[in-house]
């Protein structure tokens, strides 16, 4: 079909995209988020340290972000939707091979490498489709999409907490397993979207596949270095809030509500900062420093902050803290992905997406297990909090190169002398078509 002289649709089917993306979220970094709270249960029964346990969900998390560039190079050369597919049926397997573990080896075979390489072929490729439905209100739409995690994490955190306390964490990994099935029907909903920016057939070299050749450009190389550093941080209270909350002195639900106010801390300013960011005001790449430093205060301020009270009190400090965390690091998430169009082009997006993914993985690998090893030598989490949040203000800092990031006292650009749009905010409006439902082969 040749593409029409039309720009993204900015709604349409773009909101079902972005209904399948806010599924994908949920369904992998929310549930990860949640699965923190089956550690001490998992310590207790294999009889291992934090540390050890805490590779179960490091594992996960890095091998979902480490494989990610593989997940966007199969979507450019198959398409999302059967990638997508394909990642949910693993997810679950992986789950339901974990609920019959005799041995962490097996946890981190089936949560680790299993979940983990399934999650890794949804992610990247649902929410990299979503950034192409859109233009003028691309941050909105990834933001509403990212809310997924935090909503996901509302319901998911006591809800795990309950099947904890009555199947044991046995029967809460085997539940688990089919709720993630759900990934396969959201692949379905990812309808390919050709736009004038696309090279004019898929790449067949594998590293032409991955995207390689994007780090010769300087923004995306600021911009991915900052990332990486900020992820040696950022998803320690994804594993470590709960069990940060228990150790402060408070119930399974006392630390089941810490970590579901952080979820709607974090899902409400995700939509809020989206709605911000579209509206032009700052430059996202400010927007993405700015938000990126509150969120290492926010990880400070939980490690630092007292729950005060006993057992069964609500431990109001630590809530408070919880609560500014969430709210600013889902703020940080939407501006992330939304920034990638305006440095790679919306062509590169969905590999520059999974590259990105892959730089974090580093920080999800060891983040999580240098906190347990911490929490092991110093008997709580705060000197955990304390150096991860070291590692999301020194990439806060790094984006401060990023075009834009800082103040400018000189005038404004004409049009003329804009740059090319790789290399900022100035996007051409690309052209679309929608591909028939028969596939890219097919004819009108």
């Amino acid at each position: 079909m040749t593409p029409r002289p039309a720009g993204p649709p900015d709604g349409s089917w773009g909101w079902v995209v972005a209904a399948a993306a806010f599924a994908v979220n949920g369904l992998s970094y929310g549930l990860l988020r949640s699965l923190g709270l089956a550690l001490p249960d998992l310590a207790d029964h294999f009889e291992r340290s934090a540390q050890d346990t805490a590779w179960v969900s490091a594992l996960a998390l890095a091998v979902q972000q480490a494989a990610s560039p593989v997940g966007s190079a199969l979507s450019t050369r198959w398409g999302a939707r059967p990638v997508v597919m394909v990642g949910g049926v693993l997810t679950s397997l992986g789950l339901v091979f974990s609920a019959f573990a005799r041995s962490l080896l097996h946890l981190y075979l089936g949560l680790g490498l299993l979940a983990g390489s399934g999650w890794a072929l949804v992610f990247a490729p649902s929410l990299g489709t979503l950034s192409r439905y859109f233009s003028r209100r691309r941050v909105l739409a990834v933001g509403l999409a990212l809310t997924g995690n935090g909503a996901s994490s509302l319901v998911l955190a006591p809800a795990l907490q309950f099947l904890l306390d009555n199947f044991g964490w046995r029967g809460a990994l085997l539940l688990l397993g089919a709720v993630t099935l759900h990934l396969t029907p959201c692949g379905a909903l990812l309808r390919p979207l050709v736009l004038s920016g696309d090279p004019p057939s898929a790449p067949r070299s594998p590293l032409a596949a991955l995207g390689l050749g994007l780090f010769k450009r300087r923004a995306f190389a600021v911009f991915a270095l900052g990332t990486a550093l900020i992820g040696g941080g950022y998803f320690v209270p994804y594993v470590h809030l709960g069990p940060h909350a228990l150790d402060q002195g408070l119930g399974g639900y006392g630390a089941a509500l810490v970590v579901a106010v952080a979820a709607v801390g974090d899902a409400s300013a995700r939509l809020v900062c989206g709605w911000l960011a579209d509206q032009g005001w700052v430059p996202l790449p400010r927007l993405l420093a700015v938000f990126g430093a509150l969120t290492g205060l926010g990880v400070l301020a939980v490690g630092m902050v007292p729950a005060t009270g006993p057992e069964d009190s609500w431990g109001a400090p630590l809530l408070a803290a919880a609560g500014a965390y969430g709210l600013s690091a889902g703020s940080y998430a939407p501006l992330v992905f939304g920034v990638l169009p305006g440095l790679v082009g919306v062509g590169g997006v969905v590999q520059a997406t999974g590259l990105v993914m892959m730089l974090m993985s580093l920080g999800g690998l060891l983040g999580p297990p240098l906190s347990g090893f911490l929490r092991d030598k110093t008997g709580d989490f705060s000197a955990s909090f304390l150096v991860c949040s070291s590692f999301i203000l020194s990439g806060s800092f790094i984006y401060l190169g990023l075009p834009r990031a800082l103040p400018s006292c000189r005038p404004a650009s004409s049009p003329a002398a804009a740059p090319p749009p790789e290399s900022g905010e100035l996007l051409p409006v690309p052209q679309f078509a929608l591909l028939p439902t028969g596939g890219p082969d097919s004819t009108c």
